[in-house]
């Protein structure tokens, strides 16, 4: 079992930054591969970005490319999202989520473990 807390959401302007962190434990692997996917109202999840147990590979949805950076640092179990150039249709709950597989993938599906989302708004 795997326990996921995201944290770093909240209130911005279109065109501010939020770096969201999601924090893993339980029992966690030191190869897993960690994701952001995000659900707005009335909308499917949609994958963000990705990103596979060494740091070097990364996956993006094309929505997101060139603005969001994700990161992570194993020594802390911990995923990071860096959002810049927000705009109001970035406006959703963001999720955390954690698979066993190392190689990162672009399907909300392919993960075994979500956190409880982080809600972040972009004031159009």
């Amino acid at each position: 079992q795997v326990q996921l807390v995201e944290s770093g959401g909240g209130l911005v302007q279109a065109g501010g930054s939020l770096r969201l962190s999601c924090v893993a434990s339980g029992r966690t692997s030191s190869v897993a591969a960690m994701a952001w996917c995000r659900q707005a109202p009335g909308k499917e999840r949609e994958f963000v970005a990705g990103i596979g147990w060494s740091g070097l590979n990364v996956a993006y949805g094309d929505s997101v490319k060139g603005r969001f950076t994700i990161s992570r640092d194993n020594r802390k179990n911990t995923v990071y999202l860096q959002m810049s150039s927000l705009k109001h249709e970035d406006t959703a709950v963001y999720y955390c989520g954690y698979k066993y597989i190392a190689s990162v993938t672009s399907y909300p599906n392919d993960y075994d473990y979500w956190g409880q989302g982080t809600q972040v708004s972009v004031d159009s």
